[in-house]
């Protein structure tokens, strides 16, 4: 498959990281497949609390596997709230992950359905101090994720496909201030939650997965303009930067509860 044959920014594929990283085979990896049936309702999920400041927003930097857009996370001027999180998480970078057609490209599944693309928008816990602490544990990071696919162009999405440009290869970097991620956020907050990972390496289990239900669209235009930039490839031929996602792990003992009924 495409991802067998991914190279990426690791130089090896998603099937071999065991070998470097054995938590990849853990008890909580992501992504997963989303049954919706076998979700369990939890009235006790409280309602999302999404504040972005667009004056957090710093630069975006190609890291040779995928873009990230990167925020200034001293204080609490970004943060995610509530659903099934105890205290405050601040965001600290958003990415995307894409396909090379637009059957396929996320990474969370919807009884089965493979959306275009999904956007991580990568939080941590305040009570741990910093990100390189709160990765070392079970509640560290929340992740909200949001599904794309394509249809009709998302303005709020226009700022970050404009910038890609300068950042065609791993280590091109741009500064990137005054962006507001809720214009990536869709109109419903109703999500399904469960605790997992890292999807990329080192593929720690620090992450309560916040994945919303409703996607939002992409046009294909601005999905072609993700599909221009670059892997970190050996050898002297640049590598299109397409299937950058991990397949679906194993449940295993996990629930994944829903806000929604």
């Amino acid at each position: 498959t495409e991802v067998e044959q991914w190279i990426g920014g690791w130089g090896i594929g998603p099937e071999h990281w065991h070998e470097a990283f054995p938590i990849a085979r853990g008890a909580r990896q992501s992504p997963v497949e989303i049954h919706s049936a076998s979700a369990r309702y939890d009235p006790t999920l409280q309602p999302l609390t999404i504040s972005y400041d667009p004056t957090t927003s710093k630069r975006v930097v190609n890291n040779g596997h995928a873009f990230n857009v990167e925020f200034e996370d001293s204080a609490d001027r970004s943060v995610l709230k509530g659903g099934p999180l105890s205290g405050t998480y601040r965001l600290i970078q958003f990415h995307f992950h894409w396909g090379s057609c637009d059957d396929k490209g996320s990474e969370h599944t919807v009884d089965g359905v493979k959306y275009a693309a999904e956007l991580h928008l990568v939080h941590w816990n305040t009570k741990y101090g910093k990100f390189g602490e709160a990765v070392k544990h079970p509640d560290g990071l929340a992740v909200l994720g949001v599904f794309l696919k394509v249809g009709n162009a998302r303005p709020g999405l226009q700022k970050v496909i404009d910038v890609l440009e300068s950042i065609k290869t791993k280590g091109k970097e741009t500064v990137f201030t005054n962006f507001d991620p809720t214009g990536l956020l869709p109109a419903s907050r109703d999500f399904w939650t469960y605790p997992g990972s890292l999807t990329t390496p080192p593929l720690l289990e620090c992450v309560t997965w916040i994945v919303l239900r409703e996607p939002i669209t992409l046009s294909s235009e601005q999905m072609s303009k993700l599909r221009c930039l670059y892997f970190n490839c050996e050898g002297e031929t640049p590598c299109k930067m397409v299937d950058n996602w991990r397949p679906c792990q194993p449940l295993k003992n996990r629930e994944i509860r829903a806000s929604f009924q």
